[in-house]
């Protein structure tokens, strides 16, 4: 009888532990689709392969690069980060951005997902530490992302969603718009160069030629500075105020973040390094949006040559 009854009491300890510990630990819900092989297509990406939805309908974005192409693309995400959120975005206008619920700054917000209940997460490899998170959300793929290669992650993201046509027929159109660039120019800037920096807080940054712009300007033939004329890491490098010769060309472009730029930028306007550029004194000096002027994607491809078509067509 006291063999049975210590049995007893192990027993319900082992169980009242066991329901204690289901009770603290919350189990992870899976609401990733069950979809058949004809309802889905492959998609190779930084980790691994994925079946994604061949017409996915509720798809949320990891990137302001990866929310441009999607709608390039014809295609409105339910939700997106957006690391420019505080910035005066050219997409909300045209886009109606803001109706779409945002979920995360830098950094994705996992509950936020969660309660959009999306059939696909399309992102850059920024987010390779919370993929498994986020592919037991629903299937998500990560594509490649740098400076240099934003075109390939166009072309990622058109695969992810099945719209290489519609791919196909952005560049087309891309090519088409740099060849009327290229001939409203002429040799107008053959012999001159043009420069590009953008000022984040009290820090100047001069753009190079493996960024997103540098690649629109190598693309039309326009001549960058000396110190631009190279690549870097991250598709630009910082420079100190002794330093402000490197920003110099004949035309001079500027990008200011909200966080302070512009103030910082009023201020070294007023010093003698600034108003030594040759730019300067020829008043080629032209502010221009930093959301449309870093963003690589597709859509501010029209914004940059807009603009280019804008300050460099018939300049005295």
């Amino acid at each position: 009888m006291r063999k049975f009854l210590y049995l007893l009491i192990l027993t319900i300890l082992g169980f009242i532990v066991v329901v204690i510990c289901n009770y603290k630990t919350p189990k992870t819900i899976s609401l990733l689709p069950r979809l058949s092989p004809a309802e889905c297509h492959i998609v190779k990406h930084t980790m691994g392969e994925t079946c994604v939805p061949n017409q996915p309908q509720r798809i949320v974005t990891l990137s302001l690069s990866t929310l441009g192409n999607v709608l390039a693309l014809g295609v409105k995400p339910i939700g997106t980060t957006n690391e420019y959120y505080r910035e005066e975005n050219f997409l909300r206008t045209s886009y109606k951005t803001d109706e779409i619920k945002l979920v995360g700054l830098e950094r994705p917000n996992l509950e936020a997902i969660l309660l959009l209940k999306p059939d696909l997460i399309i992102g850059v490899d920024w987010f390779q530490s919370i993929y498994p998170q986020l592919s037991k959300i629903a299937p998500t793929v990560l594509g490649e992302m740098e400076y240099s290669n934003w075109k390939k992650h166009l072309t990622f993201v058109a695969e992810a969603l099945g719209k290489q046509e519609v791919e196909k027929a952005l560049w087309n159109r891309y090519n088409r718009r740099i060849e009327q660039l290229k001939l409203a120019l002429g040799t107008h800037y053959q012999d001159k160069k043009i420069s590009f920096i953008y000022i984040n807080g009290k820090q100047i940054s001069i753009d190079v030629k493996n960024s997103f712009v540098g690649s629109i300007m190598n693309d039309a033939n326009l001549p960058r500075p000396t110190s631009q004329n190279i690549e870097s890491p991250y598709g630009a490098e910082n420079i100190s105020l002794e330093e402000l010769e490197k920003a110099d060309g004949d035309v001079l472009f500027v990008a200011t973040f909200a966080s302070g730029g512009k103030q910082f930028l009023e201020k070294k306007q007023q010093n003698p390094l600034w108003q030594k550029l040759k730019a300067v004194q020829k008043n080629h000096v032209y502010n221009v949006n930093i959301t449309s002027w870093s963003a690589t994607h597709m859509i501010a491809t029209d914004a940059v040559i807009d603009d280019l078509f804008k300050y460099l067509v018939n300049i005295p």
